[in-house]
């Protein structure tokens, strides 16, 4: 299922090498590793069922890891000073299926109920008896995906622990069902009511290329993106605001958007289309129906993204201005609509719009994290300065920014 590394390793591989023999005291079977991503345009309608289009970014996590024959999995993160361990036959006790992990939660720290998720679910996906056979695990994980920058360091996690665990057990999954567990490893293990676009846009991510997936069917198409060709860089703009799905803001948007699919009649707000808004704000509460119609909106421009990255006139060049336009109406959706948005990422967009980027947004689930910024490549340097000067002008700490690429998915790599 993971491609052999071709190029150099990340520095994530070297960590978890290292983790692991100090954990073991010997050297692991292998390392597999996979990316974050970024989140281009399309958030928040994953989990309404809806439209997304990211990509897999440069920055991995790395899980070394070897077979034990004891029926234990033990993991280990450069995250926290001690390990995990526990009996492969007692994740079902952990996790029992469909509690939001009530009992798990207590049980591990969050950091382990990642790893000991996938686990768990990936047992779930064969016959008892062979489940009851399978070998013990130990773990080590090292990443170099930015914690709470919305650049979903999570769905890396699960996606190299889940690629360490298929290899090692021989389960032969395809991207897609390790996707699968590592998003029910999500919501049921750690308790985080997210979609399924971070685990996808990890497991299938490709170099220069986006990843267009309707969150129904799952149903996936490569869209290239031509950023480089056309002098362009991606510049994350990581606020230091540290975000957590599992618990406050995400879970009550959530919730609003399935009411309001309720009280319209349908599955999920998919089904929504802007035509049907004026009948939305007669049948919802002012809340509800903002809720509703940023994410009936923000479907709508994803698709208008695909159709500009896709278009005949491509051979004249990237749509820039449709792009940036994309980009500064979903940011404004998830600030005035959704009300995801926070002082840091606003000054973040608003700068980086004031001193040239072509379009910008927050990225991720918002209360926190990153934005991200279309930038001409001569233009990285002057508008990464004028960020830290507004948010040093506004005593807000100092951001952290960085370059992403679009890049490849999960991987072995050593």
């Amino acid at each position: 299922m993971t491609a052999t590394r071709t190029d150099s390793p990340s520095s994530a591989v070297a960590g978890a090498e290292d983790l692991f023999r100090t954990l073991t005291g010997s050297a692991p079977a292998g390392v597999w590793s996979a990316p974050g991503r970024a989140n281009l345009i399309g958030e928040h309608t994953d989990y309404n069922d809806g439209f997304v289009l990211p990509f897999a970014i440069q920055h991995r996590t790395a899980a070394a890891a070897r077979l034990r024959t004891d029926g234990r999995i033990r993991v280990a993160s450069t995250f926290a000073p001690e390990p995990v361990e526990v009996a492969l036959a007692d994740l079902e006790t952990l996790f029992p299926a469909g509690s939001r992990a009530a009992r798990g939660r207590d049980a591990v720290p969050e950091w382990a109920a990642y790893p000991l998720g996938v686990a768990w679910a990936l047992r779930a996906l064969v016959p008892a008896w062979v489940a009851g056979t399978l070998p013990g695990m130990d773990l080590a994980i090292a990443s170099e995906v930015p914690v709470g920058a919305g650049l979903s360091s999570s769905a890396a996690i699960e996606g190299a622990a889940g690629s360490a665990l298929n290899a090692l057990w021989g389960l032969d999954l395809d991207a897609v069902t390790l996707a699968r567990a590592g998003r029910r490893a999500e919501n049921e293990a750690v308790g985080a009511p997210t979609g399924i676009m971070d685990q996808m846009a990890s497991m299938l991510g490709q170099a220069d290329a986006a990843v267009f997936l309707d969150c129904r069917s799952l149903e996936t198409r490569s869209i290239p993106l031509g950023f480089a060709e056309a002098g362009l860089e991606v510049l994350v703009i990581d606020t230091g605001v540290k975000h957590a799905h599992s618990t406050g803001g995400y879970g009550e948007r959530r919730a609003s958007c399935e009411r309001g699919a309720a009280a319209l009649g349908v599955a999920a707000l998919r089904d929504v289309t802007p035509a049907d808004l004026p009948r939305a704000a007669e049948l919802l509460d002012p809340v509800d129906f903002r809720r509703v119609r940023h994410v009936v909106t923000e479907d709508q421009r994803v698709l208008d993204m695909v159709a500009a990255l896709t278009a005949d006139e491509r051979s004249r060049g990237l749509p820039e201005d449709v792009i940036g336009d994309l980009l500064v109406a979903s940011h404004a959706s998830l600030r005035d609509d959704f009300e995801v948005s926070i002082p840091e990422l606003d000054t973040a967009v608003d700068t980086a719009l004031a001193h040239g980027a072509i379009g910008a947004r927050m990225t991720g689930g918002g209360f926190g994290g990153a934005a991200i910024a279309l930038v001409d490549r001569t233009l990285v340097a002057a508008v990464s300065e004028a960020v830290r000067a507004a948010f040093s002008a506004r005593g807000f700490a100092e951001p952290h920014l960085f370059t992403v690429v679009p890049s490849a998915g999960p991987r072995r790599d050593a």
